[in-house]
């Protein structure tokens, strides 16, 4: 399946965002060519009477209406589902014993209303469970026919390693996909982030995934929660400092030398970028998805990202 380089982000589907709107998004993007929706098994839990039933049940409902299942690539994830009703935390996340990848599936593959999910991401870590339990449990899965590609995400560079090396010591599917924080700014080095369970790209995961051209990285957070264009939507404190500065000074001259958007820039500056990404852009009305859509027009020629890229 050909499709553009962008991911769908479903977080307030089904909640925040009605049916209707949802409906007009998914719409608009298979139309534009987009195939990538990317949802998990706890979105939005956070939200005050959400239980994470709420994206994928949504989904499922589209994909019902729509009769399009093959025409989607369905990108869902286990691990950080709360087991305490009302938990607005990830102190009781289901984790990644084989137990629970094996319920969890089941789970998001009822909400889908599909038999199977293209990608299936470990949403967290777990330190508790053997790498192998967790990747044997992804492998039957994937023999089963439930789940097509596995990876990772918000897990360090050589932890996704060591993953990789485990499948392949035991001949099981090995991680091939990576989802991380990841956009033109950056925080200070090692400044915690308000939403601790995130794990930002550093420079090592960059390294590492130029050596390693079959790894998918998929990039989330990329448009900070609207912070690059909104004034009521602040930088978490951990990306408060000069380096912020002065690359938000030249991101404006690029755009205005571009006649494009500031968020159209930095998602081509990912796309484009060295490693490539995919990034997942939420949107909660047609017209933001259409900005988005838009960055895909914006080429970044070699002048541009070196001026991007320089500034630290």
């Amino acid at each position: 399946m050909t499709h553009i380089p962008l991911a769908l982000g479903t977080i307030p589907f089904g909640t925040a965002v009605d049916d209707g709107t949802a409906f007009a998004i998914m719409d608009r993007f298979a139309e534009a060519g987009g195939a990538l929706l990317d949802t998990s098994n706890n979105y939005p839990f956070w939200f005050d009477g959400a239980t994470g039933d709420e994206s994928e049940l949504a989904i499922g409902r589209w994909l019902a209406s729509r009769k399009n299942r093959d025409r989607v690539v369905i990108s869902t994830k286990c691990g950080a589902r709360p087991t305490v009703p009302g938990d607005r935390t990830l102190g009781s996340a289901e984790g990644l014993s084989a137990r629970a990848v094996e319920t969890a599936i089941e789970g998001s593959l009822r909400r889908l209303g599909t038999d199977r999910v293209d990608v299936y991401w470990a949403h967290i870590e777990d330190r508790s469970v053997p790498l192998a339990e967790t990747l044997g449990a992804f492998d039957e899965l994937v023999r089963a026919g439930k789940v097509r590609e596995t990876g990772a995400s918000n897990i360090p560079a050589w932890r996704f390693e060591r993953a990789r090396n485990v499948a392949r010591e035991n001949g099981w599917t090995a991680y091939s996909h990576l989802q991380l924080r990841h956009s033109y700014v950056r925080p200070r080095p090692g400044a915690p982030l308000q939403s601790s369970g995130h794990t930002v790209v550093n420079d090592d995961t960059l390294d590492y995934l130029r050596e390693e051209p079959g790894i998918t990285l998929w990039a989330y957070s990329t448009l900070m929660s609207g912070g690059y264009t909104r004034t009521d939507r602040p930088f978490d404190p951990a990306f408060d400092h000069p380096g912020t500065t002065r690359r938000l000074a030249v991101l404006h001259e690029v755009a205005a030398e571009l006649g494009a958007t500031v968020n159209q820039v930095v998602l081509a500056w990912l796309i484009g970028g060295s490693p490539a990404a995919v990034p997942i852009v939420g949107a909660s009305t047609v017209e933001q998805l259409d900005e988005a859509l838009g960055a895909l027009d914006v080429k970044l020629d070699d002048e541009l990202r070196a001026r991007l890229d320089a500034v630290s």
